[in-house]
């Protein structure tokens, strides 16, 4: 078993996990492919497709290009991880926008249709969530950085408090 875990290198629990979401996947796979094989073999490629080629460029370009802006300020705040409090609302709202994109950019035609109700209220809803998620990340890093100033701070000495016995006041 310990030859097992230096050779996998992670907790066992995360290769459980990591089966398991291997099986969801298969299961998932077998259901799609048994009703419509052609249409998500077209899916699958495509959507592999559009990340290699066109998404991944992109991110790493707006990755590269904050981290470039920002860079002159690193040395005047204290060292906290500050990208990931860009990255992950950036990630959360991009992940809503590709999930809702019909109806962000009123694409569904179908939908008021099916549904009888509108969808005129998707691109503020998504602005205002992707508001919030930056919002709360900013708040994060603010908290984030306080704490990292107070830390870096050396404690004020008060001058009426005699020192300690050891010399350190």
């Amino acid at each position: 078993m310990g030859r097992a875990l230096r050779w996998y290198g992670a907790n066992p629990l995360h290769l459980l996990v990591l089966l398991c979401s291997f099986a969801l996947t298969a299961y998932a796979c077998v259901r799609l492919f048994a009703v419509r094989p052609v249409e998500v073999a077209i899916w699958l490629v495509g959507a592999a497709i559009l990340h290699d080629l066109i998404l991944l460029p992109l991110y790493s370009l707006a990755d590269l290009s904050a981290r470039a802006v920002l860079r002159h300020r690193e040395n005047t705040v204290p060292k906290a991880p500050w990208i990931n409090y860009l990255r992950v609302p950036a990630f959360l709202s991009g992940v809503l926008l590709l999930v809702w994109f019909p109806l962000v950019f009123r694409l569904a035609s179908p939908y008021p249709k099916a549904t009888g109700l509108s969808y005129d209220i998707y691109l503020g809803r998504w602005l205002i969530i992707t508001a919030a998620l930056f919002a709360v990340s900013a708040l994060a890093f603010a908290l984030r950085l306080r704490r990292a100033h107070r830390v870096a701070r050396p404690a004020e000495v008060d001058p009426e408090r005699p020192p300690r016995e050891n010399g350190t006041p």
